[in-house]
């Protein structure tokens, strides 16, 4: 048996979200855990995750991290109130924000979950935490900049109730990109990328997102425009940028559609002295695919395996999670690895303290109460910028040459978190040499 250590939606959306998620029962990805002696009860937790489809390099590791903690669960979980056996039901979301509405519902309305759990990415996220806000089932999530998941949801003047997610804030990744820049030579000029989506809506946005800042340092921006995602022409982006003249490309994309953007560039003659993209430059296999026109890409970074924190669950160091992950899985560490894992220290702690794991409202009083140091950090709901949000640290990183695989990522920046100095300095990309 495991004994853990101690430790306003808009009206005009609700209607959609109702259908969406009273609609049809999902697949299970794994099976649920099987009780092996008399226990208090079954907990059962929904779990949401974009295997499958364009985001699956952000659910990459959520699956494998799963497998880990029913291992650790299957003789029970030990809580105040008793032992309980626990029943997690993971559902693909698919990449697509009404499946994640449609699977999310199902587990609340029809599985009667007693808690949900919506990881990895604003698509997968937000549609899960408008069904568990409506249905009133308690929610933690991850994954995302805490401002694309709390206002375009409309809780940005009005707190919600079952909704809580941790993750660095918007803010913070976007003076981690102006921190990058700030230490290598250029013209201060700064072409930006973004997808016609709500992640590049959000980093778009003139207020709040990338421009705000850069702005504010002293850099010049040029913004021709937002592209449509998978698109196979970025023509307009670069001949905008080229007769700028800008040094630096900064924005957010995907995986395939940066590769595609970036292969242009090259093809073009358009060779800036830096790139920094979130969520594209985040994995290795996306940095691995651009061949040789990786060396230099530089974005924010979430987690590494330098982090100076342990779990709660297994007392493994971040080190001793990603060298497990490489071992078993034959693939290079990625950052979404150590959210993985630490999104189930919350939950298990959660459930730990509630006075009844069996009712949704108990769970939620133990969500609010939360005060973990987990493996990408401290999680204490009381602490953040918003009553629904705690913080975790960001840093700005470069892929270099590496030595075990292809590339490695280097932290080159600390100007947002002083956790640990800059493992090298930031260096111009080779091809503008």
């Amino acid at each position: 048996m495991l004994k853990l250590k101690d430790h306003s939606a808009r009206p005009s959306r609700r209607t959609v979200l109702k259908g969406l998620g009273a609609g049809l029962a999902a697949s299970t990805l794994g099976r649920p855990m099987v009780a092996r002696a008399q226990t208090a009860g079954t907990i059962k937790v929904g779990f949401v995750t974009p295997s499958t489809g364009p985001l699956a390099l952000f659910g990459e590791t959520d699956g494998w991290a799963v497998g880990k903690i029913k291992e650790l669960l299957k003789d029970g979980l030990e809580t105040s109130t008793g032992r309980y056996d626990v029943e997690i039901l993971v559902r693909d979301g698919q990449s697509d924000p009404n499946k994640a509405a449609q699977v999310s519902g199902d587990l609340i309305l029809n599985e009667e979950v007693h808690l949900l759990l919506p990881a990895s990415t604003t698509d997968t996220v937000s549609p899960a935490a408008d069904q568990a806000e409506l249905y009133e089932c308690p929610c933690i999530s991850t994954g995302a900049p805490w401002q694309a998941i709390i206002f375009p949801r409309g809780g940005k003047d009005k707190p919600f109730k079952w909704t809580y997610h941790f993750f660095w804030g918007l803010d913070e990744a976007l003076n981690t990109f102006v921190g990058l820049w700030d230490t290598i030579e250029t013209n201060r000029k700064v072409g930006m990328l973004f997808p016609q989506n709500a992640d590049g809506e959000t980093w778009g946005n003139n207020d709040y997102g990338l421009p705000a800042p850069t702005q504010k340092a002293g850099f010049e921006i040029v913004v021709p425009g937002f592209f449509q995602p998978r698109t196979n022409d970025y023509t307009a982006q670069i001949n905008a940028f080229k007769e700028a003249g800008c040094d630096i490309v900064g924005g957010i994309t995907y995986p395939a559609d940066f590769k595609t953007f970036v292969n242009q560039c090259a093809q073009q003659g358009y060779k800036p002295k830096a790139m920094t993209v979130a969520a594209a430059l985040l994995f290795p296999s996306g940095i691995q695919a651009l061949g040789p026109l990786g060396d230099g890409m530089s974005s924010e970074v979430w987690w590494t395996p330098a982090f100076p924190f342990k779990s709660t669950l297994t007392g493994q160091a971040s080190r001793d999670i990603a060298d497990l992950w490489e071992s078993e899985t034959k693939k290079q560490w990625t950052q979404p690895l150590g959210y993985s894992h630490a999104i189930w220290e919350v939950a298990l702690d959660v459930l730990k303290r509630s006075a009844n794991p069996l009712d949704r409202a108990a769970n939620l009083e133990a969500i609010v109460a939360t005060n973990l140091d987990t493996l990408i950090g401290n999680v204490n709901f009381a602490k953040g910028p918003h009553a629904n949000v705690s913080t975790t640290p960001i840093f700005g990183g470069q892929w270099v040459t590496g030595e075990n695989w292809p590339y490695d990522l280097k932290i080159v920046d600390n100007s947002v978190n002083k956790l640990f100095e800059p493992e090298q300095k930031m260096k111009l990309m080779p091809w503008s040499a």
